[in-house]
């Protein structure tokens, strides 16, 4: 029976090393090695004390992924090892990503930042390792900044804002107005729900900039119902990734409509009220080993290295070409709690999968429907379709 070794060490980084170990079927089981490369961050201001600042996020997902893939592995033989590289806020990252590649792993897993991933990208396909993002959004990684070797297991902004967009349409909400932050994350957000609304005919009536820099909660009740005046609209549209302002939009607009985007109505890769195709179970593994729910960055983690898994075992090979050439080959489709087989799309390495529409109690609709009609797969009308992509590997 396989076990989870974890052993960590201090140096310019912390680095958790996981590894099965087996007494069973497979006396000279093959050993697959694969790295977790988390970027810290600065800690955003925290609006509220509900919920808590995460310090394992992503690898939590990883760790479960190891152990649902040594499970089968001491049937077929392999044996999976996950390591944790830790950078802190202003390390160096390109070296923690070098000294894995150095101790011989060959799948990396990264939750850093957009512009990290630009660098990872390029040194990735040079040193023939491939690189999987679980946790950055940003389409210019999925077009022109897009590598040869880097998978992205995370949905992207533009498949966000279209599933959210489809489901306006459906509803016949097609005059959006749209309050946007100044971060750099939220110009993205905003540029895909842009670029969504354009696709399905809505019209964004109005935008305006969120440039208060005093705390929301204060003044909510005054400075909202001023600031969201002026046209009509069916629902407001908010990018506000950190959070800083969205929460207190509700309930306090000039005008009582719904709100969709970062806050209100949220568009998930995953959410912790979501039951269907057999994602209880998943729910309760990864709560009864984290202590938490499941996010985004823990299940895109998760279906990374059971991408992976499922590679090797199906190919019975462990090398990253044969990896590769599987996952984007016919063949390959993952299994992820979501009603249809996940697989990935050759022009620019985007995991297709469903997007969960989600308040924060419940589950609202998950995209997209099937009557959004594509000659390849209705996943495909989410996100850069092939003729709009401009990734060129």
């Amino acid at each position: 029976m396989k076990g989870i070794l974890i052993v960590q060490r201090l140096v310019l980084c912390s680095c958790w090393l996981i590894t099965g170990y087996s007494s069973g079927v497979f006396a000279d089981s093959v050993s697959v090695k694969m790295g977790f490369l988390t970027e810290q961050t600065p800690t955003p201001p925290a609006l509220s004390n509900l919920d808590s600042i995460l310090t394992d996020e992503g690898i939590q997902g990883a760790v479960l992924g190891i152990s649902d893939n040594n499970r089968t592995g001491q049937f077929t033989g392999h044996d999976y090892h996950l390591k944790h590289e830790s950078v802190p806020v202003g390390g160096n990252v390109l070296q923690a990503f070098d000294r894995l590649l150095r101790e011989g792993y060959q799948y990396v897993i990264a939750d850093v930042r957009a512009s990290t991933l630009k660098k990872l990208s390029p040194i990735a396909l040079a040193n023939k390792v491939l690189l999987f993002n679980a946790s950055s959004t940003d389409v210019e990684l999925r077009n022109a900044s897009c590598g040869a070797n880097t998978f992205h297991m995370i949905p992207s902004d533009a498949m966000k804002a279209d599933a959210l967009a489809q489901f306006m349409f459906k509803k016949r909400w097609k005059k959006w107005y749209m309050v946007r932050g100044k971060d750099e994350k939220d110009l993205n957000f905003t540029r895909a729900i842009k670029r969504a609304a354009k696709r399905f005919g809505i019209n964004v009536v109005e935008e305006k900039v969120w440039n208060f820099d005093h705390d929301a909660r204060r003044t909510a009740q005054a400075d909202i119902p001023v600031f969201t005046q002026g046209s009509d609209y069916d629902v407001l549209v908010v990018a506000d990734v950190k959070g800083l302002f969205g929460e207190y939009l509700a309930m306090n607009t000039w005008l009582p409509r719904p709100i969709i985007g970062t806050q209100g109505l949220v568009p998930r890769a995953w959410h912790r009220t979501h039951e269907r195709w057999g994602a209880v179970q998943m729910q309760n593994r990864f709560y009864e080993q984290a202590g938490r729910w499941m996010n985004d960055v823990d299940y895109s983690s998760w279906l990374a290295v059971r991408a992976v898994g499922e590679a090797v075992t199906r190919t019975e090979n462990t090398t990253p070409k044969e990896v590769k050439a599987f996952l984007l080959g016919d063949e390959f489709s993952l299994a992820g709690f979501k009603g249809v087989k996940l697989t990935f799309r050759g022009w620019n390495h985007q995991l297709r999968q469903p997007i969960l529409l989600a308040m924060p109690r419940s589950i609202v609709s998950v995209m997209p429907h099937k009557e959004f009609l594509h000659p390849r797969t209705y996943l495909d009308t989410l996100g850069y379709d092939k003729p709009e992509s401009k990734c060129q590997f």
